[in-house]
């Protein structure tokens, strides 16, 4: 459970909180509503209005989220009120998601004082906005590459989320629900904060110091990975850039290397090598559909030796060549049309949202990433 902080005085606790989340085009509306159900709560179970929340768009206008259902904001960003803290909502294809008139306007509440954060891949607006220079950051593993090559003076972290100074930030999913159970926390004791987690039926706050769970790590089919296994994996992803022997984990991790190996096939059906390769090959698509980096500083990038090299391996292994990947994500293609269905007197019944997320999705790094 959150572990107790500073005890808050009676005129902070009857302070509201004036909470604005900037809605960005295809949003992720899990990360929206992890973030706003443990402010209602905390109201509910406190019979106060502690805190406040108002969506905003850029121009007020109803947004679709990832699932490609809508939302109406309350606000635009010419009209929103004056707030204490602005969240940005970030989701798929986060690199051409905002606008300069978005940035600008963040900057400028920056200038005010206005704390600021993000969730999902939001942060990626934020760093481009020069606002976490300096900052510890936490976003979605999907755009952590991205960032890091992007925003050299952003202390990016692999954690749930992180909060530093005026400086909010959290990966997805549920997430930034733990993110704001601490937020509540810190303002108005565990006591609320572990009863609002209580009622959604939340097992544990998770802290500052919980990591995320990468993906890739979920490959055994749901099997348990030995712990020195999971170990060989993180030198993996902390050692992209320059590949290292195996026989250099396996002293690191104190075990053998044909320990090592027994380990990968046994639980990932794969060796080694090969599941390393794969890791630099998905870093490199990441980087191909997130970041305008050149193919020669991806390869670099990604530990390869050579650029041919590189191409000949994400060809066979991805079935197409870095360059027609580039081109394929970067080309503004019209989606496929959504299929709709009316009544008689021609007014709108239906709209397929299942259909519209998926060709939303399309461009995302991870999309049809995962064989079933």
């Amino acid at each position: 459970m959150a572990t107790t902080t500073h005890s808050v005085s009676p005129h902070e606790a009857k302070k509201v909180i004036k909470v604005g989340f900037l809605l960005l085009d295809h949003f992720t509306m899990i990360a929206l509503a992890s973030s706003i159900e443990p402010l209602r709560m905390a109201n509910q179970l406190s019979a106060e209005e502690l805190y406040s929340w108002q969506l905003i768009s850029e121009d007020g206008q109803p947004l679709s989220a990832s699932d490609g259902l809508s939302l109406t904001p309350d606000f635009s960003i010419a009209n929103a009120p004056e707030l204490d803290l602005i969240i940005v909502v970030g989701g798929l294809d986060i690199t051409r998601a905002f606008t300069a008139k978005q940035v600008s306007w963040l900057q400028q509440k920056a200038r005010k004082g206005v704390h600021l954060g993000s969730i999902c891949t939001g942060a990626y607006v934020l760093a481009h906005a020069g606002l976490l220079d300096g900052y510890n950051c936490s976003v979605h593993w999907e755009c952590l590459t991205a960032l890091q090559e992007r925003f050299p003076k952003v202390n990016c972290n692999n954690l749930l989320f992180s909060i530093d100074r005026n400086r909010i930030t959290s990966s997805g999913g549920n997430a930034p629900m733990d993110m704001f159970l601490t937020m509540i926390a810190r303002q108005h004791g565990a006591k609320l904060s572990n009863a609002v987690s209580d009622m959604f039926i939340c097992e544990r706050i998770r802290t500052e110091s919980d990591q995320q769970r990468m993906p890739l790590r979920q490959l055994n089919n749901g099997g348990g990975c030995k712990p020195k296994l999971v170990d060989v994996i993180q030198l993996m992803e902390n050692n992209l850039e320059e590949p290292i022997e195996l026989d250099e984990m396996a002293t690191f991790v104190d075990v053998s290397r044909r320990q090592i190996e027994r380990m990968f096939h046994k639980y990932l059906d794969c060796s080694p090598s090969r599941y390393y390769l794969r890791l630099r090959l998905d870093r490199a698509r990441q980087l191909l559909k997130q970041s305008n980096m050149s193919i020669v500083e991806i390869s670099t990038a990604c530990g390869f030796i050579s650029t041919p090299h590189f191409s000949r391996c994400y060809r066979k292994h991805l079935g197409i060549s870095p360059r027609d990947e580039r081109k394929m994500a970067w080309s503004h293609v019209d989606l496929v049309p959504v299929a709709t269905t009316a009544n008689e007197a021609g007014d709108f019944v239906y709209m397929a949202h299942a259909s519209s997320a998926l060709n939303s999705a399309h461009a995302e790094p991870s999309y049809g990433s995962v064989a079933i």
